[in-house]
């Protein structure tokens, strides 16, 4: 067995930087070094007193210590890197992508009044969790050693404990919405149309090979110590169900 060190080392880099940023944010909200209202996504205050931060600072709060901080963090942990690692393996700048559309689309759902939520760490990890049951959707999944279900139906089995235990149920929907949202237009519709409409720009492959972010094995961009030589596509497969 893996000592926690190692295991954290091992986690693909995309999901390893999110869950750490996850981590101390909750952390440093613990020891009141920051506030979870100076973190809140609030936009009056983003377009009238410029605070600019709200935008990005909002998807790295997963609450204070609890339960339910422990289980998105392990979701991140486990979920996400499973998905990094897997479907989108050597593709990390596509992995990248998948999270900033996620991050824009929520930005942008959250400005419609009635959808209205301050912070989008949990809708976030709510996305990671519906690619991933679309990637994975016959794995077995053991809730709580209670019930046992396939794992396309896990985003709306953790949806459904929210309402039970009392929690909002509108950051969740949120993740899925915007979860299938993204699974629509990068697998569903290319595979009926053969044409995608959210292929990684390349801005997004700049800083993948700029801070050397895991591999991309089709980008379009050269890391600067890159040798010369031909290099082969590699696209991307899907099953068929």
């Amino acid at each position: 067995m893996s000592s926690p060190a190692e295991y954290y080392n091992s986690l693909p880099p995309i999901s390893k930087a999110y869950g750490t940023l996850c981590f101390f944010t909750t952390v440093f909200c613990q020891l009141q070094i920051l506030t979870p209202g100076f973190l809140a996504l609030y936009y009056p205050f983003v377009f009238k007193n410029f605070e600019i931060w709200r935008l990005f600072t909002s998807f790295f709060f997963l609450g204070k210590f609890s339960i339910n901080f422990g289980i998105r963090l392990l979701m991140i942990a486990r979920y996400g890197a499973q998905l990094e690692k897997g479907a989108f393996e050597k593709r990390t700048a596509d992995f990248l992508w998948m999270m900033i559309f996620g991050a824009i689309s929520l930005l942008a759902l959250t400005a419609i009044p009635f959808m209205q939520t301050m912070f989008l760490g949990i809708p976030m990890v709510s996305v990671l969790l519906y690619v991933w049951s679309r990637e994975y959707p016959n794995s077995q999944i053991n809730m709580y050693g209670l019930v046992q279900l396939r794992s396309f139906y896990l985003p709306w089995a953790m949806l459904a404990l929210d309402v039970i235990f009392g929690s909002e149920i509108l950051p969740g929907f949120l993740g899925i919405m915007v979860g299938h949202l993204y699974y629509y237009f990068a697998v569903l519709h290319p595979l009926a149309s053969g044409k995608s409409y959210l292929k990684t720009p390349m801005w997004v492959h700049k800083i993948v090979a700029r801070f050397r972010l895991g591999v991309q094995v089709n980008t379009p961009v050269r890391p600067a110590n890159a040798n010369t030589g031909s290099g082969a596509f590699r696209g991307r497969s899907y099953r068929l169900q």
